[in-house]
């Protein structure tokens, strides 16, 4: 299979003719039609169906045509930062579990590097893919927190995929609530306490399970408890039912406003706040100044 036979049969399926795709190629028509068959006998199947009116493409010919053009595309990539050298923008990318703080630092980095030399991306997202991104390297790092419960299950998940976890800081267990919450005002909060109100909680997806879950005490029964996939709409529920969640206890008003509080739970439990990384692989500048701007937060730790 060479990448000729790929341009000529992403260029078949563009142009929906083998007469159209000949004469845009600068190739006869019996030449194309002779490459396309090889290539469909190397690999075991017809890519497209030939008749009067034209071709057709098969379902498997789709399929296979979607990795073609992933191919070409990543070939075009490499020739133009390699062989052409044209100048790219150096990428950073960091991918967290939902914490504000870490957006911040994000923000605070970005902020002294600037923008028209990096190019900047977060990916603020379910556990299981924080640590698929890391693992793929579309995010340098990664940020997640680790516990007594979760430990064991989350180093084996770092493991097999040649990851570690670096721990920058522990912080104690807080109940984050709006500030109309009837218990907003108590100086210590206890699980009986919160059995009236709606537990907040990040959806996993398909790859749910406790070990995954964003918040401590995943496998707490609780009475009342919704799902949810973003900070902003955690933070609707929370004004509207009165909902909580559990959290590091680390608030960032300038994101979040001033609307909010966290409140000790009353346990003895503790979150360990950390980055994942590629086992091995050095941090970039702009990791290193990334963790620098995490570690901050530790002196903010209720």
């Amino acid at each position: 299979m060479t990448l000729q036979q790929l341009r000529y049969a992403v260029c078949i399926a563009n142009e929906k003719s083998m007469n159209k795709a000949a004469s845009r190629l600068f190739i006869t028509q019996p030449s194309l039609s002779s490459t396309i068959r090889d290539l469909e006998e190397e690999i075991g199947l017809q890519i497209f169906l030939r008749s009067n009116r034209g071709i057709v493409i098969t379902p498997e010919g789709e399929e296979f045509l979607g990795y073609a053009r992933q191919m070409l595309e990543q070939y075009r990539l490499l020739e133009e930062r390699f062989v052409k050298k044209e100048k790219f923008k150096k990428k950073f990318s960091v991918s967290t579990q939902h914490y504000t703080f870490a957006v911040q630092a994000f923000i605070e980095m970005a902020k002294e590097f600037g923008m028209e030399t990096f190019e900047f991306a977060v990916h603020e997202t379910k556990t299981y893919e924080v640590v698929e991104n890391v693992k793929n390297q579309k995010s340098e790092l990664g940020i997640l927190y680790l516990d007594d419960f979760n430990q064991k299950a989350i180093r084996k998940i770092l493991s097999d995929n040649e990851l570690e976890f670096i721990e920058l800081f522990q912080c104690g267990i807080y109940v984050y609530l709006w500030e109309g919450n009837p218990l907003a005002g108590k100086e210590r909060i206890e699980f009986e306490d919160l059995k009236n109100y709606p537990c907040l909680s990040f959806d996993q997806g398909t790859n749910s399970s406790f070990y995954l879950a964003e918040e401590v005490f995943s496998t707490y029964e609780y009475k009342q408890i919704i799902k949810a996939n973003d900070r902003a709409t955690m933070l609707n529920l929370m004004v509207g039912l009165n909902g909580y969640t559990l959290c590091s206890g680390i608030i960032c008003e300038d994101l979040n406003g001033d609307k909010y509080r966290a409140i000790p739970l009353d346990t003895e439990d503790k979150m360990r706040i950390g980055y994942i990384k590629k086992k091995k692989m050095p941090l970039s500048i702009l990791g290193e100044k990334y963790i620098e701007e995490l570690k901050k937060y530790q002196e903010r730790v209720l």
